[in-house]
């Protein structure tokens, strides 16, 4: 039999380990009256290292009776099988239909033994038959509880934000492994006024199973827990979604909640929260699955939000020797690392909420006092939200930008976004508090000429709405397109610019001297403290004794 503390240091490796690739992505929810205009709104990172996924852009399309569909899972192109395919579907553009459903996910994992690798429907399939089968969000939460009940769920458990522009949900799910086909899940509308977040941890704790207008649950949700003797209620008092089904763990907690505790205490830092819970501290209480902000937010705050590296905080990852002499605050993964001579202690980095490996993210506007084709907004960006640009889309829009479809992760193409965004983004990490302030000029003058342009642009469209709902539809799209091009082509000139003045570690000039006389810039004070106190005496310029060491 293995020795206790051995097996304790095993069991820590491997949820270490498990956590290189588990956790990743964030979504932040406001209910329309936390919104400044009313909006409803949920966003969303698609973070994974080696993840490209072009915008999605599909359209609406009417199917024969006994129609099926093929199912290949999101994250491996594994074929999993065939469903039914339904009569009519919806156009979907990136994450919101044209009805203004909008969904977003992060995985939680969740128990292992609840994996059902012969279901059919994967957590990408649902999110995006959901989108093209479902007018509201509660009928989208019905179908997805509808498809692994038919079909089995095929994923790790998994938290998805689910919005209209009425109501925004938070649902979660995990699958019932080999032991029944389907799934348990239990949904839970965020209150009026509200906001919520999830980051790769289960977050539901009890809830009203007869509250039927702010809660929908498989009928099992309680039942399974039971019998699988993850609940005892008799001694475990209230049920609890996330402590049956997805136990929290200090990784969970270090690389999950820190990010949920952030957008809280910058959307409401009144309520004071305490880092202790995300910091693993024993006994520390857990942050409520939603909270009132201080002042109602707009999209401009939500994408402020979704920027952050704990920044003013005790956790600011632009501090330290970790930062490097440049103010870095990405930390190349694994999050989890141990030294090679020392096989007892294991460490792991803050998560941030923003993060290289971003492939895209989104914040979805959706609205119910304009009409549909106006309303709904999918203000789309490629690459770390820090560093990228967030472009407006139309949820009625007849055709996709081009630079953001298409493309691969295993070739550099020059024409796709995500690639031109990158090289943007990957100059910065080399220097980057010299780098970013460059960035955040580009990026500000793009979104802020976005965000001012918005009231006339909707205004036009309602005009054009009144005489032809389909004029009004061409010229969103021309409108969505069009900026979108031109946010490729200013990030185009912005990487050869950044490349001139940053060649060669120096900060260049080339309008004086011809670019002869460039800028060193150095490392910095506390760096060049622990250069010296690495090699003490050995950078000193002086003259030496041949008894000096060399």
């Amino acid at each position: 039999m293995l020795n206790k503390k051995i097996l304790i240091n095993l069991i820590i490796a491997f949820l270490i380990a498990s956590s290189f690739g588990s956790f990743a992505c964030t979504n932040l929810l406001v209910s329309k009256g936390a919104s400044k205009d009313g909006s409803a709104m949920i966003s969303y990172n698609a973070d994974a290292g080696g993840f490209m996924e072009p915008l999605y852009f599909i359209n609406a399309a009417d199917y024969p009776v006994g129609s099926m569909l093929d199912i290949y899972e999101w994250d491996t192109g594994k074929f999993l099988g065939k469903i039914k395919q339904v009569s009519h579907t919806y156009k979907v553009i990136g994450n919101m239909n044209e009805y203004q459903v909008s969904i977003g996910e992060t995985t939680f994992g969740g128990r292992e033994e609840l994996r059902d690798t012969t279901a059919i429907v994967d957590y990408g399939s649902l999110i995006y038959l959901a989108l093209q089968r479902s007018k509201t969000a509660r009928e989208a939460i019905q179908v997805m509880g509808d498809l692994v009940a038919e079909y089995g769920y095929y994923s790790e458990g998994e938290s998805f934000s689910v919005a209209d522009p009425n109501e925004v949900w938070i649902l979660e799910m995990i699958s019932k492994g080999k032991y029944e086909k389907g799934a348990v899940w239990a949904a839970v509308r965020i209150p009026d006024g509200y906001i919520s977040a999830h980051a790769n941890q289960s977050r539901i704790q009890s809830f009203d199973k007869n509250d039927k207008e702010n809660i929908m649950c498989s009928p099992d949700v309680e039942s399974f827990a039971i019998k699988m003797k993850y609940y005892d209620p008799k001694k475990d008092g209230q049920f609890s979604f996330q402590k049956a089904y997805a136990p929290a763990n200090p990784s969970a907690l270090l690389f999950c909640e820190g990010r949920v505790w952030s957008l809280f205490r910058r959307a409401a830092p009144s309520l004071n929260l305490s880092s202790d819970y995300w910091r693993a501290v024993e006994g520390a209480k857990p942050y409520p699955l939603y909270i009132k902000p201080d002042h109602n937010l707009s999209v401009q705050d939500v994408i402020s939000l979704m920027r952050d590296h704990f920044e003013g905080t005790e956790f600011d990852m632009t501090k330290g020797f970790a930062a490097g002499p440049f103010g870095n605050p990405y930390r190349w993964k694994n999050l989890g690392w141990q030294i090679s001579t020392d096989t007892v202690h294991h460490y792991g980095w803050e998560r941030p909420i923003s993060t290289q490996q971003t492939a895209f993210s989104f914040v979805a506007q959706m609205r119910s006092f304009l009409p549909r084709e106006i309303g709904g907004v999918f203000w789309y960006g490629v690459d770390d939200t820090y560093s990228n640009v967030y472009m407006p889309l139309y949820c009625s829009i007849t055709e996709p930008p081009k630079p953001f479809i298409g493309g691969s992760i295993a070739e550099l193409d020059l024409t796709k976004g995500f690639w031109v965004f990158n090289l943007v983004a990957n100059l910065a990490y080399t220097k980057y508090s010299y780098i970013i302030k460059d960035i955040k000029t580009e990026q500000s003058k793009l979104e802020n000429k976005f965000f001012a342009f918005q009231p006339a642009v909707e205004n036009t469209a309602n005009e054009l709405y009144k005489q032809d709902k389909n004029l009004a539809i061409q010229y969103l799209t021309d409108y969505s397109v069009s900026q979108s091009d031109i946010v490729f082509s200013d990030w185009y000139d912005l990487w050869k610019k950044l490349v001139v003045k940053y060649n060669d570690g120096y900060i260049n000039n080339v309008n004086i001297d011809r670019g002869r006389n460039p800028q060193g810039v150095g490392y910095g004070d506390d760096y060049f403290k622990r250069v010296i106190e690495d090699k003490p005496g050995y950078y000193d310029l002086k003259w030496r004794k041949k008894t000096d060491k060399k």
